[in-house]
């Protein structure tokens, strides 16, 4: 076996952006009543089933997330990434997800297209691998399944 099979691959970065450390208690009729650390609880179970290491991380900085998606793309890691509301507003975002060199993710809790229109509009669905969104906290399950079936070749 080389030593490029030995190493291990680079975990899956669990992104989510802007208030989502609120979960469970912002808007529970569109997010739910499930916490972040219940989320990050979920992804971590499902990531072991599957035979991923998850990185779950939350941020209401838009630098560190772009930051997080520059250490994604230099470790050849998948994304599986809720930009929240950057999602509608942030070309910095979506060119940071451009430079990503593994599958990405886009996932949204409620279905962003039944409520304003102002989120009807991804600046990352054009740029991700696939979009998850509507079907609550069970889109990052279903994501992290993807990734680990999907046969796309990972560093």
């Amino acid at each position: 076996m080389t030593a490029e099979r030995l190493t291990a691959p680079p975990p899956v970065f669990v992104l989510n952006g802007p208030n989502l450390g609120r979960l469970g208690r912002r808007q529970p009729l569109i997010y739910g009543s499930t916490t972040h650390d219940e989320l990050v609880e979920l992804c971590k179970q499902a990531g072991a089933e599957l035979g991923l290491t998850v990185d779950v991380r939350q941020t209401d900085s838009e630098s560190e997330m772009i930051g997080w998606l520059h250490d994604a793309a230099d470790a050849g890691a998948p994304v599986v990434l809720n930009g929240a509301a950057w999602t509608h507003t942030s070309i910095a975002l979506r060119d940071a997800c451009a430079g990503l060199t593994a599958p990405l993710i886009e996932v949204h809790i409620s279905n962003v297209h039944a409520r304003e229109a102002f989120r009807h509009h991804s600046y990352i669905s054009g740029v991700a691998t696939g979009v998850i969104v509507g079907l609550g906290v069970a889109g990052y399950p279903l994501a992290l399944r993807w990734i680990a079936e999907s046969g796309v070749d990972r560093p």
